[in-house]
């Protein structure tokens, strides 16, 4: 069901450890990657995946602000989006 399908986009200056504190707090959260891609443009490290959070305990906006507050932690912007609504967007 894409009710339960969200979209984490991670952006921000290139530093070790982005990749392991993000999938961290996915696994503490019992978020599932379906599919990831990421990249290194000049310094600039942007990572966009696509999750499941069907069997997650936590609510989509607990997810969310979980991941607002780690990005602000780690300087980094970190967006949290359903995907649903993100598909909705491109059809207009």
């Amino acid at each position: 069901m894409s009710d339960n399908k969200i979209i984490v986009t991670v952006s921000g200056v290139d530093k070790i450890g982005i990749v392991a504190e993000v999938t961290a707090m996915m696994a503490k959260y019992e978020v599932n990657i379906e599919d990831i891609k990421q990249t290194l443009m000049q310094g600039h490290f942007v990572m966009f995946m696509l999750c499941n959070i069907e069997k997650s305990k936590y609510s989509f906006k607990e997810i969310k602000e979980a991941f607002t507050n780690l990005g602000e932690k780690m300087g980094m912007e970190i967006w949290v989006q359903k995907k649903e609504i993100v598909d909705n967007m491109h059809k207009i």
